[in-house]
């Protein structure tokens, strides 16, 4: 367990009589990127919240680097190093990109303890990192989707986290913005040494790119292990890939 940065132990989250993520348990390493998918309301956005303090499960634990962070206040988790985007972009937009970014700086790993030199800095070489160097004084609301995006992943970088979760990060994009982003997440991960979950639905994306894969269908874990092995597994084929000779087109983009 020395390796692991994240473990949730039957984690559940209920809203009323809906049961929207029931008893899930997986560990995440230290350095690792994994992929999390299922199909639409299989609870992968509610778990990215209950992980990030936005909601408190009903049962179960969230454990982050040896500490039982459930049911924390989310500003207390977003200082203990954790960061996520959102799904729907969420920039302020009659703020600058710089300025945008500020406030992850200012309200993540350093919160109450960083300047607004500091964070001013700080936030200019995450925007330069993500590509957005050039725009930083740009208004939020000029940019592009794939820019919004980028931005997302700057704003959540400035706040410093260990563990970043994405939650679609590649959704709405055309081929060439994909490869692009995946190129920063690789570089995320392995410059910065950030650990990464990342929710998508594309799927040749995340078989290329994740180590290890957790299916969620109906708030259930039915499925974890590498691409290979989760693109084979039949309960995940019939839930969420649909058609065997796609599930292998993918895993053969990844060796590819």
């Amino acid at each position: 367990m020395v390796n692991v940065i994240l473990d949730l132990k039957n984690v559940t989250k209920r809203f009323g009589g809906l049961v929207a993520v029931d008893e899930v348990s997986f560990s995440v390493r230290r350095g690792e990127i994994l992929g999390l998918i299922g199909p639409n309301g299989a609870g992968k956005t509610t778990l990215f919240n209950v992980i990030t303090g936005v909601y408190k499960p009903e049962g179960g634990r969230v454990i982050f680097k040896g500490v039982d962070i459930t049911g924390m206040p989310a500003h207390r988790i977003a200082k203990m190093g954790i960061a996520k985007t959102h799904q729907i972009v969420k920039p302020f937009n009659d703020m600058t990109v710089l300025e945008n970014a500020m406030i992850g700086a200012l309200f993540g790993k350093r919160s109450g303890k960083i300047g607004m030199g500091e964070a001013r800095e700080v936030a200019r070489r995450m925007v330069e990192f993500v590509g957005l160097g050039e725009k930083a004084n740009h208004l939020a609301s000029q940019l592009t989707l794939h820019e919004k995006k980028l931005l997302e992943i700057a704003r959540a970088l400035s706040a410093e986290p260990e563990l970043l979760l994405l939650d679609e990060a590649l959704a709405g994009l055309n081929p060439r913005e994909i490869e692009e982003s995946l190129g920063l997440i690789k570089r995320v991960n392995e410059e910065m040494g950030v650990t990464i979950i990342m929710v998508e639905h594309v799927m040749h994306a995340v078989m290329n790119i994740a180590e290890r894969i957790v299916v969620l269908h109906y708030g259930r874990k039915i499925s974890e292990g590498s691409p290979e092995e989760v693109a084979n597994d039949p309960e995940v084929i019939t839930a969420y890939l649909g058609d065997p000779s796609l599930a292998l087109r993918f895993v053969r983009r990844r060796g590819a």
